[in-house]
């Protein structure tokens, strides 16, 4: 699910859709308008999948497209190599939510965990 929203709107923090990635902002940087064009605004975001640093540089009234991102509970089931099976606390499904070397010494089974729901893919949210 995305919204439109313009780039004017954007705040550092929040999320944005850059590539058909889910972003989260790092940095904005407004410019003044010139004697012919328009103020622009260059956003610096980090992909929240991929981990890759992205940027535009776009009109401050430019639509874009904002992802809606869903943090959730779920309690571990079980830990495999490459995914871990969550139960959500909310509706009792069981997804696969793939995590990383470092994310498995984090988890135990039986445990809560909060994690990401973002355009139909998920990923743990382990701070």
């Amino acid at each position: 699910m995305k919204e439109q929203v313009e780039v004017r709107e954007l705040k550092e923090g929040r999320y944005v859709i850059i590539d058909e990635e889910p972003c989260i902002i790092k940095s904005i940087s407004h410019s003044k308008p010139g004697k012919h064009g328009s103020a622009k605004a260059r956003v610096d975001a980090i992909g929240i999948f991929d981990n890759q640093k992205k940027s535009i540089v776009q009109p401050v009234t430019t639509k874009i497209y904002v992802p809606t991102v869903e943090r959730k509970t779920g309690q571990v089931l079980s830990i495999g190599d490459t995914s871990v099976q969550l139960m959500d606390l909310g509706s009792y499904a069981t997804i696969d939510v793939p995590i990383t070397e470092d994310q498995k010494s984090k988890i135990e089974e039986g445990k809560e965990v909060a994690y990401l729901a973002v355009m139909g893919r998920t990923k743990l949210d382990i701070r």
